[in-house]
């Protein structure tokens, strides 16, 4: 009698945000990681056996994120290195200070976020949110990328926000001098820094490079609906009760973490795509969006990028 075989099951097992892969050995480094989503993310990162760097321009801070994780995941292994993204001098000798031999992947995750009405500048002359937010992770990745190429299959993983969907730039006026708004220039810089995200990786494929970059956004990622990690992020039942109504909708940046350790350690997420909450690009577990449509113009990337080389004195390569 003969019997027939059942299908084979498939061999792609579901993402599970809070059962990650391991990745002992690998190097992880990201920016800004000392509150908010890029602390979320070094603390997911540090539960799969990476060795996970917090780029901070605070070392009291990064030692109370360091302090927080190693509390949390026994066994961590979490160091810091001091990182300002708005002084871009200083870029080149914080890369020296990993000691490092090979970077596995880097979350360009540090951002500025003014609400004052006043324009202000980096020490370098740049607007600040543009300057720190787009122009640090643009020189910072110039310098990273030796040790990006080191390793087997690095990933370039950049932050950008869902603020910046209804945003557009203005190539002749990148820095806002003119009509400043902050909530404008805020979501222009998370903006320039998608289109570097694909840009950079249309030209890691020109080249035949083993570097990938993917950009992703947290959503709707509010600290009301955030887990407390006390001293790093404190919440007040009050703040949790008021926030109630938005959990419909929104989330916490434990959870908008999520699409950016996805792309770190998913081997399904390849370079140039975008990725972010699946419940209306808000909420929810992280997966593959489509590129939004005027982040889809290589036009405006390719000018962006020769003027990001422009203002940062760096080769047009």
């Amino acid at each position: 009698m003969s019997s027939v075989s059942p299908p084979p099951t498939s061999a792609v097992t579901p993402w599970d945000v809070r059962r990650l892969p391991r990745a002992d050995g690998r190097v992880f480094l990201i920016t800004g990681a000392n509150a908010g989503i890029g602390y979320f993310a070094a603390e997911q990162l540090s539960a799969t056996g990476a060795t996970v760097v917090l780029g901070s321009r605070s070392p009291v801070r990064a030692g109370a994120a360091m302090a927080s994780i190693r509390a949390r995941v026994p066994g961590a292994r979490v160091r810091s290195v001091r990182l300002d993204l708005a002084d871009l001098s200083s870029l080149g000798p914080a890369v020296a200070a990993l000691g490092a031999e090979r970077l596995d992947a880097v979350v360009h995750n540090a951002g500025v976020a003014l609400d004052g009405s006043s324009r202000q500048e980096t020490a370098d002359g740049h607007e600040l949110m543009f300057g720190t937010n787009h122009l640090g992770h643009f020189t910072l990745t110039r310098w990273l990328m030796p040790l990006l190429e080191a390793a087997p299959a690095a990933r370039v993983v950049t932050v950008g926000s869902f603020a910046a969907k209804s945003e557009r730039l203005d190539l002749d006026d990148l820095e806002s001098r003119t009509g400043y708004d902050p909530k404008h220039a805020y979501g222009r810089s998370k903006l320039a820094q998608m289109y570097f995200g694909l840009e950079l990786d249309r030209r890691l494929r020109a080249v035949g490079s083993t570097v990938a970059s993917v950009v992703v956004h947290p959503g709707g990622a509010l600290d009301s609906l955030t887990p407390p990690r006390p001293p790093v992020h404190v919440r007040g039942a009050g703040a949790r009760l008021g926030a109630a109504p938005a959990t419909l909708v929104l989330q916490g940046k434990h959870a908008g973490a999520w699409s950016a350790v996805r792309a770190v350690l998913d081997p399904a997420v390849r370079g140039g795509q975008v990725w972010g909450p699946r419940v209306f690009g808000l909420r929810g577990r992280p997966r593959r969006e489509r590129v939004w449509s005027h982040l889809a113009d290589p036009g405006v990337a390719a000018r962006l990028w020769e003027a990001s080389c422009r203002l940062t004195g760096t080769d047009d390569a």
